[in-house]
């Protein structure tokens, strides 16, 4: 009897104990089923991820390759306005040959010769000094940062410009020290030149100044180049959002065909930036306005290196 209370015991407890076995393995079916769609969702999570990185790698490299193609755009815009602008200027020149010349021919003294052969000498230096400012800028379209005289890359750019500042009676003012050589691309440096002149130029009507200074900060090492103007002047709740890429003050292109797009402070930024330099402005209204920019001197290694 005792014996068969125990069995019976026995047989309750091995059957409660296959239960907890068989929900035990329920429960662990049901966890396992549970877990596949939260794995199923990260993973399904990575491979956005993983794409939405090949998507912003591939965007930036089409944003990179469309700034690329809106400087070179640029670049031949510029050299289009120059060629234009020279076109005009050479006439100028060979008019003034010629009428040396016709006046040499009709006069035999050798006083009237003379002046009419240094008229012709001035004019055919001043043509050639025009076409190798142009051939220059035609030619260095490269990216390279070197050695360079920056006092001569003012220079072509003042006398690529000459015409135009006559033309609207401009009276230029320049004053260029002896700095050392700057760490530059003359080229680039020369865009953003002219893109300040040009902007100096149409903010005066007719008539006005432009100071043009180049000096040497020996604290900073850097070379300084100052552009001022008196014209209108800029408002001061605009300054902060001149160099806004399609931001521009003016209405449009002026009857020269240039300005108005919004494109030219914000491509002077970026190259003075890829410079390591830095652009600093001050404007008032009916004052005029005054842009300065700072770029690094070259070091003797930088120097010898390219040598």
């Amino acid at each position: 009897m005792d014996q068969s209370e125990h069995n019976e015991s026995d047989f309750w407890t091995e059957e409660s104990t296959s239960k907890q076995q068989v929900e035990t393995s329920d429960s662990t079916e049901h966890q396992s089923e549970a877990e596949c769609p939260l794995n199923s969702e990260l993973q399904i999570s990575d491979e956005l991820s993983s794409h939405s990185g090949n998507i912003e790698q591939e965007a930036q490299s089409q944003i990179h390759l469309l700034k690329q193609q809106l400087a070179e755009a640029q670049k031949l815009t510029a050299l289009g306005e120059l060629v234009g602008t020279t076109t005009h200027e050479f006439n100028n020149i060979l008019m003034t040959v010629l009428n040396y010349a016709k006046m040499g021919m009709r006069h035999r003294d050798d006083e009237t010769r003379d002046k009419a052969f240094d008229k012709i000498l001035a004019a055919s230096q001043r043509a050639a000094k025009i076409t190798n400012a142009v051939l220059g800028m035609a030619r260095n379209r490269s990216d390279v940062i070197e050695p360079t005289d920056l006092g001569k890359v003012i220079d072509d750019a003042l006398v690529l410009l000459e015409r135009e500042m006559s033309k609207y009676r401009i009276s230029l003012e320049v004053e260029l020290q002896d700095v050392p050589e700057t760490q530059c691309n003359g080229n680039q440096i020369q865009q953003v030149l002219l893109n300040l002149l040009t902007n100096a130029r149409q903010a005066m009507d007719i008539g006005g100044t432009i100071w043009v200074k180049l000096e040497h900060d020996a604290d900073e090492q850097m070379n300084v180049l100052t552009v001022r103007d008196s014209g209108c002047g800029i408002p001061q709740e605009e300054l902060p959002r001149i160099f806004d890429p399609f931001y521009s003050t003016k209405a449009g292109p002026d009857d020269s065909g240039k300005g108005g797009t919004g494109l030219g402070l914000s491509s002077c930024l970026n190259i003075i930036d890829s410079h390591q330099g830095r652009v600093k402005i001050e404007s008032t209204v009916g004052v005029g306005t005054q842009f300065v920019i700072m770029l690094p001197v070259a070091n003797e290694d930088e120097h010898l290196a390219v040598a």
